[in-house]
Formats: C-alpha cells, structure tokens, sequence
C-alpha cells in the first residue's frame, strides 16, 4: 500500500511546480517526481531531461491541458491506494488553481 501525501508534501509539490512553470529551472526532485508520474508528460530520463524539454514548452499550459485526465477518478475507495490517490488529485487541482489564480490576475491588471 502507499501512504497518502502529508500537507507538507503537498505543500512542497505545489509551491515546486509553480515556481518552475515560471522557470523550469527551478523544478526540484520533489516536483519533477509528481509531474513525471502525471498523466500527459513526456517521458525523460531524469530530472534534466525535463527541464531541457519544458525549457521550449509551456509547462503551465501543459499543467492546464490535462486537468481531466489527472483527477485519478479510476479509484473507488475501496481501493488499497486511493487514499494516495486522492492526494494526488488534491495536489493537482492546488497547481491548477494557482495557475488559473496567476492566469486571472495577470488578466485583471
């Protein structure tokens, strides 16, 4: 069985991811290791291949366009992992909503 994601593991993935849709460059372990396992990304073989990759690509764009199919919702909760599952769908929907929050406010100014 995983064990869910803590807060602080969800807190760390989140606040990683966003900074690197700013600069790639600053994509940690942490976030590459989550975003690497989401649905809808080139497979590289480590964590500078990717940011190589998403140095040319948008990575919030990327983020944004596989909402659906990174909602995890294949799980039943009688499932042994869908507990990590679910936290794994709560991280995904924070980087979304940051993104749109960006996204807005850029908008609105």
């Amino acid at each position: 069985m995983i064990e869910p994601l803590t807060e602080k593991q969800k807190t760390l993935i989140v606040n990683n991811v966003i900074k690197a849709c700013n600069d790639i460059e600053k994509l940690n372990r942490t976030g590459y290791k989550f975003l690497y396992l989401a649905n809808g990304f080139i497979a590289h073989y480590d964590l500078n291949g990717f940011k190589a990759h998403y140095s040319g690509h948008d990575l919030a764009k990327n983020i944004l366009n596989n909402i659906h199919s990174n909602q995890w919702n294949n799980f039943r909760p009688e499932d042994p992992n869908y507990e990590y599952y679910k936290t794994k769908q709560d991280v995904y929907n924070r980087i979304v909503s940051k993104l749109t929050n960006q996204a807005l406010n850029v908008w609105n100014s």
